[in-house]
């Protein structure tokens, strides 16, 4: 790297330090959690793409599909349970939420059940948000360590306290404003290496016929996820909709963009862009990850410089190595770009729910000026522990996007199925949702800690039905300490989008079943 990648890349935190001035004027917590429900949906839109096709994918899934053990496009059956997901999310999840005017998801929960119910589940999402927000920045810092020469802490350093600094001080309208320029630089930042890669190795024709067979194969049909991660095409399908339907819905980080919408209407269209657009431009990473992967295996020059055991160096050794002055820099904004969306979104909302927690009890209304001061010193605070907690983050999984939904996939079902089980049933009581809960997380926990076979994206639907059948028998069997409060439910789904992503998943599973013979 040269003085003009340092320049481009000191530009673009001036840039963001600029635009978290530009929106500080946040008189309300509905102005700073929920931009005033201002903020136009195709931002919005980006935003939610931004958070999780973010760092991890750019970096993570072409590592995946081009070197990892056993990758290759099967990353692409990730994608599959989507459109279903959006489905069952628009039925009723989301359009509650959003109806029901609350900041916090978790909320809702204290007015259908009550305090504890809130509390607990928002224990969890704090825990798993910052562990896996924390496991993200750690290996981002790594990265940079390799492409800027810096050390581990001055990475974590520099990426934080210019995100914790824009997203404190400019609220949502920053996060969501600054997630969806750094969505288009990423999404470039992809393009841009595909198309170098391809000019290095030789052409697409010659990049394929450099690559294992093994790597072409989108679905396995072949197992259903019992001895290992073998990503079987079921647990890809039904473990994938409770993870995407409980990630969308039901996780503040990305849930709070929903809540954000003017309306249901702009809900929807939201909801369309994100089932609609993330296919394509996962499989632009994924061919992405497959031309580098040639490119590094065939290179062996290249493919020393790739720690052992490490496939996430692919792209950054890649970047440096191949890419001309000013635009390494570019590359190196997009790399950041991605870590500080997902920061971003993690400071926010899991100040959002502490500030709820905490300054919302019973017979305390905080006055405006004193919830916002509280919110942005939480927002610090889960900010730096965030960052302390990445100074010790250690790998779970062979890459990076694997150990954060690994995480995710302990407790997503169990969250889910709460929050399905407050919507759609009157009675309920909370007692039994969190019986449930926690029932449910324990039965996923044992799974991880015993070391089983079965592979982790059943977690989801293990979770979700272990709480839900606990749920309804301890609703029958157990006392209620208190009477179930039903809260008006809405639905945001019609027929069009019932036909629309029901044949959109229709051909993505059509697609992914002959990729490998179309590429051969």
């Amino acid at each position: 790297m040269n003085w003009i990648d340092y320049a481009i890349i000191g530009i673009y935190l001036i840039g963001l330090l600029a635009m978290g001035m530009a929106f500080r004027h946040q008189p309300n917590s509905k102005e700073y959690f929920l931009g005033g429900r201002s903020i136009p949906w195709p931002a919005l839109a980006l935003s939610v793409m931004a958070t999780q096709l973010s760092a991890i994918s750019f970096i993570s899934a072409p590592a995946f599909v081009g070197l990892r053990e056993g990758g290759g496009l099967i990353w692409l059956s990730y994608e599959l349970a989507l459109p279903i997901a959006v489905l069952l999310m628009m039925w009723r999840l989301l359009p509650t939420l959003h109806q029901s005017g609350v900041v916090s998801v978790y909320d809702f929960l204290e007015r259908r059940f009550e305090r504890s119910t809130r509390l607990l589940i928002s224990f969890v999402f704090q825990l798993s948000r910052s562990f896996a927000t924390a496991i993200m920045i750690y290996a981002i810092s790594l990265i940079l360590q390799g492409t800027m020469g810096l050390e581990q802490w001055h990475s974590i350093a520099l990426i934080g306290v210019i995100t914790l600094i824009y997203s404190a001080v400019g609220g949502m309208k920053a996060v969501v404003f600054g997630d969806a320029v750094q969505m288009i630089i990423i999404l470039a930042g992809a393009l841009t290496c595909l198309w170098v890669a391809l000019d290095a190795i030789g052409g697409m024709d010659t990049a394929l016929s450099l690559i294992d067979s093994s790597r072409m194969k989108a679905i396995n049909t072949d197992s259903a996820g019992l001895n290992g991660n073998d990503f079987g095409l079921l647990p890809m399908l039904f473990g994938g909709i409770v993870l995407y339907a409980s990630y969308y819905g039901c996780d503040q980080s990305e849930a709070q963009r929903s809540l954000s919408a003017h309306s249901v209407s702009d809900l929807r269209k939201v909801m369309y862009t994100v089932a609609l657009s993330r296919f394509p431009i996962t499989v632009i990473y994924c061919t992405t990850g497959l031309v580098i992967g040639a490119l590094v295996i065939n290179t062996p020059s290249l493919q020393a410089q790739i720690p052992a055991d490490q496939p996430d160096w692919m792209m950054p050794i890649f970047i440096v190595n191949y890419l001309p002055p000013g635009v390494i820099g570019l590359l190196v904004v997009a790399i950041m770009a991605a870590a500080m969306s997902s920061l971003s979104s993690a400071i926010n909302s899991l100040a959002a729910v502490t500030t709820e927690d905490l300054c919302r009890y019973k017979g305390h209304t905080p006055s405006d000026e004193e919830y916002m001061r509280f919110a942005r010193l939480a927002g610090i605070g889960w900010g730096v522990v965030t960052l302390i907690l990445s100074l010790f983050a250690g790998d779970i999984a062979p890459t990076i996007i694997e150990a954060i939904n690994k995480i995710g996939s302990v407790f997503y079902g169990p969250v889910l199925a709460v929050f399905l089980l407050g919507i759609h049933s009157k009675t309920v009581t909370a007692r039994a949702a969190n019986v449930g809960l926690l029932l449910g997380v324990f039965s996923n926990t044992f799974l991880w800690l015993s070391d089983n076979p079965i592979f982790w994206f059943w977690w989801n639907a293990i979770g979700f039905v272990v709480t839900v059948v606990s749920g309804i028998l301890a609703n029958r069997l157990i006392p209620a300490s208190n009477t179930a409060t039903p809260q008006a439910s809405y639905t945001g789904v019609n027929s069009k989008m019932i036909v629309v992503l029901a044949s959109w998943s229709a051909i993505l599973i059509l697609v992914c079943l002959n990729l490998s013979a179309w590429l051969s």
